[in-house]
């Protein structure tokens, strides 16, 4: 009865913010970097600092400095969805969320802070590139189930985080999906729900390597970390400025280029993923060994897609600046 309740809280102060958003203009508009045609609400995610807060209210205040980082970094980012603001003010911000969270894991000590500090950065990256893979209706939320599902499944056998957490997490990830893993989405995420998601599963995620110590669990977000860096890489291969908007993920690609409707296109990012997890938590092999067989089985199917499609893309610019 908990969950159905919170369930139902999740649903009413999505659909109440759907009305501050309407009466606000808070929407999104299409841009070079967009996926979709026409104008829709911005900020739909915001349902997930809902959930974290509906947890702490129902489930108590146990994870009290994470909560804190979380509420910081959705502020930041709401008001980003509403006025841009500078990259640095969102860093700064995310590097004290970031820091609020390790404060949480209580790994923060001055004898290992060259690492403290390299992790801040790579899980102030991992957020960021979490925010860029949203893009298409569905993937964020859907993918983050996806996630979500081999935590749950291992959290009843290692006990890393409480339970409730992980469920009312998932509770907000089903209330979105109503709204946006569909053919034509009520409503995207925006920053405010990327950002937020990933800081949620990350903070999961993170006690999960701390208590197995086991860092190849790191695989749980292997399919995002192979689109998003690699077309990194290929973009620093073209010598573009990473801070412009573009249509370069593989995602996108399929999406754009060769019209594959988004729906489809999450559906496959979530399989690919959980075929990925499960099969690292059920396959007899070691997991790092696995780790580094699922990392090469990505890049070589990243390769070969855009070897085949990129030019499709090419020919997209091409027609654009004629038009212009």
């Amino acid at each position: 009865m908990t969950y159905a309740l919170i369930f139902a809280l999740l649903v009413l102060l999505e659909l109440a913010y759907f009305r501050v958003a309407d009466r606000f203009n808070i929407i999104d508009k299409p841009n070079l970097r967009s996926s979709h045609t026409s104008i829709t609400l911005r900020g739909g995610g915001i349902v997930f600092l809902f959930g974290a807060w509906l947890y702490a209210i129902f489930f108590g205040l146990d994870y009290g400095w994470f909560l804190l980082g979380l509420t910081l970094i959705g502020l930041i980012s709401f008001v980003d969805d509403i006025h841009s603001l500078p990259d640095s003010a969102r860093l700064v911000v995310q590097f004290i969320a970031m820091f609020l969270m390790f404060y949480q894991f209580g790994i923060l000590n001055l004898q290992d802070w060259w690492m403290v500090l390299i992790a801040l950065i790579v899980c102030v990256g991992i957020i960021n590139a979490y925010n860029f893979m949203d893009g298409i209706n569905g993937i964020t939320g859907g993918y983050s189930l996806a996630v979500l599902a081999p935590m749950i499944y291992l959290n009843t056998r290692y006990g890393f985080i409480d339970m409730p957490y992980l469920i009312v997490t998932a509770l907000s990830l089903l209330v979105f999906c109503l709204f946006n893993f569909r053919k034509k989405a009520k409503c995207f995420a925006g920053d405010v729900g990327s950002i937020t998601i990933a800081f949620i599963l990350l903070f999961a995620l993170g006690r999960l390597i701390l208590q197995t110590g086991d860092f190849s669990y790191i695989i749980f977000l292997a399919v995002y970390g192979a689109d998003a860096i690699l077309t990194i890489c290929h973009r620093i291969q073209l010598h573009e400025n990473l801070g412009e908007a573009h249509r370069k993920h593989a995602y996108q690609l399929m999406a754009n280029e060769l019209k594959i409707p988004h729906v489809k296109v999450s559906l496959l990012y979530i399989a690919m993923q959980l075929i990925i997890s499960f099969g690292m938590i059920f396959c007899p092999i070691n997991h790092y060994i696995f780790l580094g067989m699922a990392i090469i089985v990505l890049l070589i199917t990243y390769l070969l897609f855009m070897k085949k499609n990129y030019h499709l893309h090419e020919d997209y610019l091409k027609s654009k600046q004629v038009q212009s």
